[in-house]
This record gives structure tokens, C-alpha cells and sequence, in this order.
């Protein structure tokens, strides 16, 4: 009796979670089956959750219009870059900032902390000027150094401090017992522990730097350069109308990366806050 009134209650469960689920599913699911359906049936009420003659003209276009391989490519090694960046960076900086005792610590570490209170819309003029005098317009190395160190990069530290701080402190003893230096312990010790935070840092840092918009249009004018979320607003026919197929086209295969991260490391990501303390 007991076991039929636990499956009504999973099955129950269920279907609550699978209604609750539809609007979240729904954007994606009518954005990529619109882009195989002809203009006048995007917007056709209802919506059909099917198109009657898939057409696939709108994923051959994307690439016709645009340098998008090169505008996919660009996107992905500086999400990559821009990951191992703030790995670095953040894992160094949150383990002193954890385990070395210093005049001022904790002082630094707040001011560091304001990094994260300053909107990206209040420097980005300082920053594009900074970046013309140093000859970095229409490159990619503004989009690598101001998310390495700038506010993303001060949250992964936050996140990484938090993690070292649960070390215990014997694990360090026994390490200089056994003749380990300073960095010898970071890196053959706090690092392989810390697997579950650098698996969180680098799933939201990756996402941040794929999805990043404001600074690709703010650096870049070639579109050859471009990243893909800026890329997408070039999809206009000759009036300056959106192309909606093509461009929701593109908007598929620029989603693939997020959801496959989403869909394969969402496991990571929860356990690697839970170990920080964050909720």
C-alpha cells in the first residue's frame, strides 16, 4: 500500500514539474523549430509546435551573410581563454587571500570585493580609451583582459577563498612536514581538492563570456572580429527588417555550447557552490 501511494506521489511530482517546466522549454523549443518554418508561419497564432515543410535554406544563409565559422570560432577560443584565465587568476588570489596570513588582508580583500558593486556600463569609456591608447580597438585582447580581471574574475576569487577557507589546516601542516613550499601546496594539493569550485568557476565564467554583448559592440568593428551575441544583430534584410528564420537560426546554433554545458555540467556547478557555502 505504502509503495503505490509513493509512485502516485513520484507520479504526481512529476507531472507538476512537467507543467511547471513548459515555460521555461518553450522559448527554445519554438526558437529552433521556427527556424526551419518559412517567415509567415513564425508568427502564425497558435503556434505550431511542428513546422509542416521543415526548410533548412535559413541554416545555409547563416553562413552566406555572415563570416559566422570565423565569428563561432572567435566566440569559442576566447570563451576558452578568458576560462583559463580567471582559473588562474581567481585560485591564486582566493588561496592567499585564504591561507596567508598578511598585514591588511582583510582590508584588501573588501576593496577587491567593490569590484563587484561597479556596474560594466560605468567604465567601459575609461576602458575603451585605455585600450585606444594601447592600440587594442577592433582586437580581442580587450575581451580577454577585462573579464580576467575585471568583476567576473573577483567573484571566481570570492568563490575560491570560500572554498580554501574549509581546508583544514592540518592538511597544510602535514604538507611542510613532508617539505612541500608554499606553492608546491597549492598546486598539488588545495588545487586537486578544490575540483568541485573550479568546475563551478569555470561553467559560470564560460557562459558569462560567451553570452558577453556590451563590450564586443563597445571594441569591435569588423566582422570578421565579431563574437557571435553581436553577430546576431547583423541578420537584417536590406531595410534594416530582422531576418526572423536566419536569425533564429543562428540564435540555435549559438545556444548549442550553453545547453550542452548546462545539460552535462549542471551537476558540477550545484556541488561546486554547495562546497563554497554560497547559496
Amino acid at each position: 500500500m505504502n509503495r503505490k501511494k509513493s509512485t502516485r506521489t513520484k507520479l504526481v511530482l512529476y507531472g507538476i514539474l512537467l507543467v511547471l517546466c513548459v515555460p521555461f522549454v518553450f522559448p527554445t523549443w519554438w526558437m529552433a523549430t521556427s527556424s526551419l518554418k518559412p517567415t509567415a508561419d513564425i508568427f502564425a497564432f497558435p503556434p505550431k509546435l511542428f513546422p509542416d515543410d521543415p526548410q533548412f535554406d535559413a541554416y545555409s544563409r547563416v553562413f552566406e551573410l555572415q563570416p559566422f565559422g570565423q565569428q563561432y570560432f572567435n566566440s569559442m577560443y576566447i570563451a576558452i581563454v578568458v576560462t583559463l584565465g580567471t582559473l588562474t587568476v581567481a585560485s591564486l588570489a582566493g588561496y592567499a587571500f585564504a591561507r596567508i596570513q598578511f598585514r591588511g588582508q582583510n582590508v584588501l580583500f573588501l576593496v577587491t570585493l567593490t569590484g563587484l558593486l561597479i556596474p560594466s556600463e560605468v567604465t567601459i569609456v575609461p576602458l575603451f580609451q585605455m585600450f585606444h591608447e594601447w592600440g587594442m580597438i577592433d582586437t580581442h585582447w580587450p575581451l580577454v583582459l577585462v573579464p580576467v580581471f575585471g568583476a567576473p574574475s573577483v567573484l571566481a576569487t570570492f568563490i575560491m577563498r570560500q572554498f580554501f577557507l574549509t581546508l583544514p589546516h592540518e592538511v597544510e601542516e602535514a604538507a611542510r612536514i613532508d617539505g612541500l613550499g608554499r606553492f608546491a601546496i597549492y598546486w598539488r594539493i588545495a588545487l586537486p581538492l578544490g575540483r568541485s569550485a573550479l568546475a563551478a568557476v569555470a561553467i559560470f565564467t564560460f557562459l558569462h563570456s560567451w553570452n558577453l554583448y556590451l563590450e564586443p559592440i563597445v571594441f569591435l568593428s569588423t566582422p570578421e572580429m565579431f563574437t557571435l551575441p553581436q553577430a546576431l544583430t547583423q541578420y537584417v534584410d536590406a531595410y534594416g527588417g530582422p531576418m526572423w528564420n536566419v536569425q533564429l537560426a543562428a540564435a540555435s546554433l549559438t545556444a548549442l555550447p550553453v545547453l550542452a554545458v548546462f545539460v552535462f555540467a549542471q551537476r558540477q556547478f550545484v556541488e561546486g557552490l554547495a562546497h563554497t557555502g554560497l547559496k
